[in-house]
């Protein structure tokens, strides 16, 4: 295990080393530029880590994409699947390598507990969408295990639909192969939640063999019934049509409470 993790460290920093380099050298300025190069680091890294990924429908050339959060495995796979900005909460910056990465690819920041986050958020949303490029964001403003969805946050999930581009649900799934050792599991070893420490769960995850992702994309943008004004409904549809690509099934939740009312 040590050794295999040690060998994919160097192959990573190899990486870092040249993602580095490019920045120095070409200097991406606008969000497009930046967003390709993200793009590329991400690609490479999944081919040399020899993750697999599979894509069920297409990824949206814009407007907003939402997805379950089970860990910082979920960025680097929508970002090497299509060039992209995300929204993330503000703590990200701070994380070693993770943060410089995703704050040198334009990502848009979101203080949780800061009034009008969300709001100043948005005026970045709609320059990423004048770019052509799709936002990518995790409504539980949280990573879990992925056995089950939190409830959605209605922040930026509102100013997405108030800016009138598409919102289009999607789902990432992780698969572990039979030949690693007893006890690993997806939940504990490849999604990123809890109190583990980030170096220690990347040092742990950099052994682990034959990790495959799955990444579900609805056919169409979801259409929200509700109106801008009732926050709670407009969370719910976001939440169930994201549900409706995971492949287990989700508990339900009360609308006006945000909690859950019966688990499945």
């Amino acid at each position: 295990m040590i050794v295999r993790s040690v060998g994919r460290t160097l192959k990573l920093l190899g990486l870092f080393a040249g993602a580095g380099w490019e920045l120095l050298v070409r200097r991406p300025v606008t969000r497009q530029q930046r967003a390709e190069w993200l793009h590329r680091f991400c690609a490479r890294a999944m081919r040399r880590m020899g993750i697999a990924v599979a894509v069920n429908g297409a990824f949206p050339e814009r407007g907003a994409v939402i997805s379950n959060h089970m860990g910082y495995l979920d960025i680097v796979t929508f970002a090497a699947l299509h060039p992209c900005v995300f929204v993330s909460k503000a703590e990200i910056r701070s994380w070693p390598v993770l943060g410089w990465m995703t704050t040198m690819s334009g990502t848009i920041y979101v203080e949780r507990g800061r009034g009008g986050s969300a709001a100043r958020a948005s005026g970045q949303m709609r320059e990423a969408a004048e770019a052509g490029l799709p936002v990518v964001f995790f409504p539980e403003g949280t990573t879990t295990n992925g056995r089950d969805l939190l409830r959605f946050h209605s922040g930026v999930l509102l100013e997405a639909i108030a800016s009138g581009e598409p919102v289009t649900a999607a789902c990432v799934r992780y698969t572990l192969g039979s030949n690693n050792e007893p006890g690993t599991s997806v939940e504990d070893d490849v999604a990123y939640w809890g109190d583990v420490t980030l170096l220690r769960h990347i040092v742990r995850f950099l052994s682990l063999r034959e990790i495959g992702v799955a990444v579900r994309f609805a056919e169409q943008p979801i259409r929200f019934a509700a109106g801008l004004g009732d926050r709670k409904a407009i969370a719910a549809e976001a939440r169930a049509a994201v549900c409706g690509l995971r492949e287990g099934r989700c508990s339900e939740m009360d609308a006006r409470s945000g909690q859950k009312a019966t688990t499945l």
